[in-house]
C-alpha cells in the first residue's frame, strides 16, 4: 500500500482508534496487579489475532503475563524478523480511572497510560493490520513483544527481551516520543543501589559514648556518593530516600539509603558500579552493605542506530514530516537491544504529554501520521 493511501486509511480510522484506545485505557493495568494484567493480555491476544498474527501469551508466576505476536510477511522469506517493542503496564494504582475517566476534549485525549504507553499499543495493532494483509507491502516477519512489568524494570521480560533482540535485524520501540515528536536514539542506563549501615545502639544522654551512629556514617556515605557526580559526562547519583534510627534519645543504630544512578555510556556504568560497590566505612565500628546493579543498560547512539534513525528520516521526509533525533535521561526497554548492538529506534509513539503525570494525554491529530509512519517503516526497512 502506497505511503498516501496509507495516511488515507488511518484517517478513515481515527474514530476506530480512538475507540480502541479508550478500551486499553479502560482496563487498568497497574505493574503489581496479575489478574488485571493479564485480563489486558487476553484483550490484546484476541485484538492481535483478528488482526492477523500468530500470538502466544507467554506465562509469568510473580507478574503479568507477556505477549508475542508473529506476522509472518512474505512467503518463502529466511530474512531476520523485525521486533516490535511495547508494554501494556502502567505506574497507575487500581481506581485512577475513577477520577480520571478517559475524555477527549479538543485535540486532546486523556486518561491514565494513554500517553505511555496504551494509544502507542494501538498505532502498532492498526499498522499491521494493514500491511497484513497479501500484497500489502509487508518486507519481513515481525515480532511484536509486550511486556507487563516495564515501569518497574522489566525483572520477568528483560532475557525475553534479549532473546528475540538476538534474533531481529532491527528494533522498533513505541515508548511516546520526545516533544515535537522527537525520536530517540540514546538513553541513559539505569542503576539502583541501596546502602545499608549497622552501628551500635546506646542512650543520647546517659552514655552516647557507648553508641555508634549509623546515621553519622550514612552521612559521611551520602557525600561520597554526591562527589561521584560527573557532569559534564552527563552521569547523575541521587540518594533519594534516607531512613534511620528509632528516637531522638538513641543513637542510631541502623541507617540506609536508596540511590539512582544514570549514565550515557558503559564505561560510566563500569566506573560508577566499582566505585560505589567498593566505598568503605568512614566510621570505626559501622559495618557497610551495598547491593545493587544497573538495571538497565545505556542505549548509546551508535553508527548502526545513526544509520536506522538516518532511514526513518528519508522515509518521513517522503511522507512530509521533518523528524528529528534526540536523547532522554529515562530508560527503556529499547536500552536492552541496543546494547546488544542491535539497531534500536525508540520514541515511535504519538505525541503527547505527561507521562506518570495528571495530565497525561496524547494529540489525536497525530494518530494517521505516525500510524503511517510506522507502517511505511516496516514496508521499506
Amino acid at each position: 500500500m502506497h505511503p498516501t493511501a496509507l495516511k488515507n486509511h488511518f484517517h478513515d480510522l481515527r474514530p476506530a482508534m480512538l475507540e480502541t484506545i479508550q478500551n486499553l485505557v479502560e482496563r487498568e493495568s497497574p505493574s503489581m496487579e496479575k489478574p488485571m494484567l493479564d485480563d489486558l493480555a487476553r484483550y490484546l491476544q484476541g485484538r492481535f489475532q483478528d488482526a492477523g498474527a500468530e500470538v502466544d501469551l507467554l506465562p509469568n508466576s510473580t507478574h503479568g503475563d507477556h505477549l508475542r505476536a508473529f506476522f509472518p510477511g512474505p512467503k518463502n522469506t529466511a530474512s531476520r524478523p523485525a521486533l516490535i517493542l511495547g508494554h501494556f503496564d502502567t505506574v497507575w494504582p487500581a481506581g485512577t480511572l475513577t477520577d480520571r475517566p478517559f475524555t477527549i476534549r479538543d485535540d486532546q485525549a486523556r486518561g491514565p497510560g494513554i500517553f505511555d504507553m496504551k494509544a502507542n499499543l494501538v498505532l502498532v495493532e492498526f499498522a499491521l493490520q494493514a500491511l497484513s494483509a497479501p500484497g500489502a507491502g509487508l518486507r519481513r516477519p515481525v515480532v511484536v513483544l509486550l511486556t507487563s512489568d516495564e515501569e518497574i524494570g522489566s525483572p520477568t521480560s528483560r532475557m525475553l527481551i534479549e532473546a528475540h533482540a538476538r534474533q531481529a535485524e532491527y528494533v522498533l520501540v513505541v515508548e511516546p516520543p520526545l516533544p515535537g515528536g522527537v525520536l530517540k536514539t540514546a538513553r541513559k542506563g539505569t542503576g539502583f543501589f541501596v546502602v545499608e549501615i549497622e552501628g551500635r545502639a546506646a542512650h543520647a544522654g546517659i552514655e552516647p559514648e557507648k553508641g555508634i551512629s549509623a546515621i553519622v556514617e550514612l552521612a559521611h556515605q551520602i557525600h561520597y556518593l554526591q562527589e561521584l557526580n560527573d557532569v559534564a559526562a552527563g552521569s547523575t547519583v541521587n540518594v533519594g530516600i534516607v531512613r534511620g534510627g528509632t528516637r531522638p534519645n538513641v543513637v542510631a543504630a541502623s541507617a540506609a539509603a536508596e540511590v539512582d544512578v544514570r549514565v550515557w555510556t558503559r564505561a560510566e556504568a563500569e566506573r560508577l558500579e566499582k566505585a560505589i560497590l567498593g566505598a568503605r566505612p568512614q566510621t570505626t565500628g559501622t559495618v557497610l552493605k551495598i547491593d545493587g546493579f544497573f538495571k538497565r543498560p545505556p542505549m548509546e547512539r551508535t553508527p548502526a542506530i545513526g544509520t536506522l534513525f538516518e532511514r526513518a528520516q528519508q522515509i518521513g521526509a517522503e511522507l512530509g514530516m521533518k523528524l528529528r533525533e534526540g536523547s532522554t535521561g529515562g530508560g527503556s526497554d529499547g536500552n536492552f537491544s541496543a546494547a546488544l548492538g542491535v539497531p534500536t529506534l525508540d520514541g515511535l509513539g504519538i505525541p503527547g504529554a505527561g507521562a506518570h503525570a495528571e495530565d497525561e494525554h496524547i494529540l489525536i491529530d497525530f494518530l494517521p501520521e505516525r500510524a503511517t509512519l510506522l507502517a511505511t517503516l516496516l514496508q521499506q526497512l
